[in-house]
């Protein structure tokens, strides 16, 4: 129990590093400034129903779409590792990933009424990066994480569920949130979690090719 309990804390503090809502609040802040209480509360539950409904989505229909495109668990373990890598190595630098959102798109968000799908929903909040963790998490579960029950799968989702509450709070109270932390305090959050994140990234990717090497000599024993 205690090996399926630290897989679902991991699980928990990957998801809620790579959706970041500490450090999107300067920008949902900058981009909701002049809304009024219910434009807003409207933005946040789009920006928190996309994020829930994406990530669910890609959790439970992530299997199909490597047995479609004929992808292995540690050939995504190894792309996802790096693409994870990069985000996070962006976020240490207190950039934002462009793997997350663009400058266009950082331009077309004062002009969209629809900013809590995107770019707030998408690719802010619910990225390339937070899809990518949720699927590898959730590939370890199916085959058999921790004791090999059902709890692996259960936590992914339920950590997808805990960090979309956490980042509606957050949003609800983000210009109490801004105006104590600042940008400079918000862009130190975003450090720390940029550090986990890179952590979690070379085990995914370490993980993959130890995967990836046990396989080819399973398929190939001559070679050792």
């Amino acid at each position: 129990m205690s090996n399926d309990l630290a897989f679902a804390v991991t699980v928990f503090a990957s998801i809620f590093a790579i959706v970041n809502p500490v450090g999107n609040i300067p920008f949902f802040v900058t981009v909701t400034e002049g809304y009024t209480r219910e434009e807003r509360k409207r933005v946040i539950i789009k920006i928190c129903v996309v994020t829930l409904v994406v990530l669910v989505s890609f959790g439970i229909f992530g299997q199909w779409i490597f047995e479609l495109y004929g992808i292995t668990i540690p050939m995504f373990k190894i792309a996802g590792g790096l693409l994870l890598f990069s985000v996070a190595f962006s976020m240490m630098k207190g950039e934002r990933s462009r793997a997350k959102i663009t400058e266009d798109e950082r331009q077309e968000a004062f002009q969209r009424e629809e900013i809590g799908v995107v770019p707030l929903g998408i690719p802010l909040f619910a990225g390339p990066g937070a899809i990518t963790t949720v699927m590898i998490y959730v590939s370890e579960g199916v085959n058999g994480v921790g004791s090999g029950n059902y709890f692996a799968l259960i936590s992914v989702f339920l950590a997808i569920g805990i960090t979309v509450v956490i980042s509606y709070v957050m949003l609800s109270y983000s210009q109490v949130i801004f105006n104590r932390m600042g940008r400079s305090g918000a862009a130190a959050f975003g450090r720390v979690m940029g550090l986990l994140l890179a952590a979690v990234a070379v085990g995914f990717i370490m993980s993959g090719i130890f995967d990836a090497v046990t396989a080819y000599i399973s398929m190939h024993p001559w070679v050792i």
